[in-house]
């Protein structure tokens, strides 16, 4: 009578190890608005925090006179190689209390600023000293870490000042058939302050979520649904599991086949 049941035990014990086809599918209990638009409110815009790397290049008419003004010869190829080697030009550290020392203008608040206030800020400085500089200004931190059920986990770089989650998942190889898109969870430092957002990849609130948009040292991780233990589990725990639940089964049936 056991062999009759055998082949139903181990089908039992495949099933409790398998991802269903709904936890695959991202935006699976999503009403998305096909065929329309909607108007993106909680677009994100970056702005300059202490400790932050920045890139800043003073152009003139007169490139002599705007020499002065770059920490090192400003040319149209600087940031060449991409951007895992932007941090190995020259740039501005933001100090604790926001300022960046800048050649002959000295100490600048620039704390709060976003990219174009902060090119507008300058310009207007030198324009006691240059006739129409022109500004240019780039964030080299900007950095996002992908981390667990991801195919690429690790950080990227990004040039890109304007970055989503989806984009950041797509970057870092996209979830895994164990990722719990149900619980996506992003870790961001503001001011001092730390806090932690779960996103439902599986629902349509995330495009309204502060956290869809990205800043600079967010932290993604993609956490692990409970059919990825028995996967990790150790073999031999893993068979125990498996014979002693099959043989609970076979139990229960022998058990009813005799009443």
């Amino acid at each position: 009578m056991l062999h009759r049941y055998l082949p139903f035990c181990c089908l039992l014990a495949f099933l409790s190890s398998c991802v269903s086809h709904k936890e695959l599918i991202t935006f699976n209990g999503a009403s998305l608005p096909y065929g329309t638009t909607q108007a993106v409110e909680n677009a994100l815009e970056l702005y300059v925090e202490p400790n932050d790397l920045l890139r800043i290049n003073v152009y003139s008419v007169d490139p002599e006179a705007a020499a002065p003004f770059n920490i090192e010869p400003a040319t149209a190829n600087a940031g060449q190689g991409g951007p895992s080697a932007l941090e190995l030009f020259k740039g501005y550290i933001v100090d604790r209390g926001g300022f960046i020392d800048f050649p002959l203008l000295g100490l600048l608040k620039v704390e709060g600023m976003n990219l174009r206030e902060l090119k507008g800020f300058i310009s207007e400085k030198l324009k006691v000293y240059l006739k129409d500089p022109v500004v240019t200004a780039r964030l080299l931190n900007f950095k996002i870490t992908v981390l667990g059920e991801v195919n690429t986990p690790g950080l990227i770089r990004l040039t890109n000042p304007r970055v989503t989650v989806l984009d950041a998942l797509g970057m870092a190889g996209d979830l895994t058939d164990y990722a719990n898109r149900h619980e996506v969870i992003v870790i961001r430092e503001t001011e001092g302050q730390r806090a932690y957002e779960k996103l439902n990849l599986q629902t349509a609130e995330i495009f309204d979520s502060p956290f869809y948009y990205l800043k600079q040292n967010d932290v993604i991780y993609a956490q692990p649904i409970r059919a990825k233990t028995a996967i990790i589990a150790d073999p031999a725990q893993r068979i125990i599991s498996y014979a002693t639940a099959a043989l609970s089964v076979i139990t229960l049936i022998v058990a009813l086949s005799r009443n």
